[in-house]
Parts: C-alpha cells; structure tokens; sequence
C-alpha cells in the first residue's frame, strides 16, 4: 500500500517536470555555426562576438542559439576590435623597441558594437556577419555561401573606407 502511494506521488512529480519542460521548448531553437567577412581594405577584425559568443574570420565557429521559426523583431548584438592599419611594419619581435612600437598601435585598436535585426529566414545555416565600411555590419542566415547569386549580401571584398561615412 505505501509502495503504491509512493509510486503514485513519484509519478505526479515526473508529470510536472515533463509539462515543465514541454513548455520550455514551445520556442524551439537550434546551435548554429558563427563565421564573418571583412568587406574593409587595409582593416583587420581582431576579433568578434555575437550575443557574447565568439565568432572567427577563419572558418565556422560553434555556437549561437537560433529560434528555428523566425519572428519579427529578432535581434542580435555584435561587439568587435578592428586594428585599423593591419599593415603596420614593427621593430623585431622580441625587443624592446617591438614592445614599444607594439603598445603604441595597439593603443589604436577600435572597438565597436551594434544591434541589428536578424533577416527573416525559413531554415538558420548559421549566422555571418559582414563587417563593412564606416563601421557597419550586416547578418546573413542564409544557407548559400558568399559570391552565390542567392546569397543576399552583395557588398565585394577589399572595400575603400570612404574619406567621411554618414552619420548615423
């Protein structure tokens, strides 16, 4: 009789977990990959996050969580460094002089951050970030790869900073 009662409010309990937890995946979402461009000429992207996730201009990086049916108002933060004169020519590593000459461009490094809607898409491939002229960015979910006459950014590579950007 007790192990009946006891079996009966063990059951209760696992009932409530699991409607607990079906609520918690009524807004679905999957990992998805993080990769960036730099579309900037003479401009290095040190580094770059989204949402507080690390991305890399070197292939993929893992992971962002992306609802897997859009909505409208879908929004993600990008924070990045941008060395502004990647060809800069330093001393020999190791010396004195690279350390200070090291110290004083890094010292120029800039730091940027923005909030900008997440295009509306039917299936997430992961999220790239474009990093444009003037400090801008666009994302893309798209599942094409860039150059491919479906990918939406068409923005080419190598771009000129312009000599005044637009106040925003």
């Amino acid at each position: 009789m007790k192990i009946n009662r006891m079996l009966k409010a063990c059951f209760a309990f696992l009932m409530v977990l699991v409607a607990g937890c079906a609520k918690a995946t009524d807004t679905a979402s999957s990992a998805a990959n993080i990769s960036g461009i730099n579309h900037v000429a003479g401009q290095t992207v040190n580094s770059f996050t989204v949402n507080g996730y690390g991305g890399t201009l070197t292939g993929n990086s893992c992971c962002i969580m992306l609802p897997d049916e859009w909505k409208p108002g879908l929004k993600t933060r990008i924070e990045w460094e941008v060395d502004p004169n990647s060809n800069v020519i330093l001393p020999p590593l190791g010396t004195d002089e690279f350390r200070k000459a090291y110290a004083l461009h890094k010292s120029k490094y800039q730091h940027h951050s923005t909030t900008v809607d997440i295009p509306k898409y039917d299936q997430a491939c992961g999220l790239t970030v474009h990093f444009l002229p003037c400090n801008q960015v666009k994302v893309t979910t798209s599942c094409y790869g860039y150059g491919a006459p479906e990918y939406p950014v068409k923005e080419p590579l190598n771009m000129k900073e312009p000599a005044s950007c637009p106040v925003n």
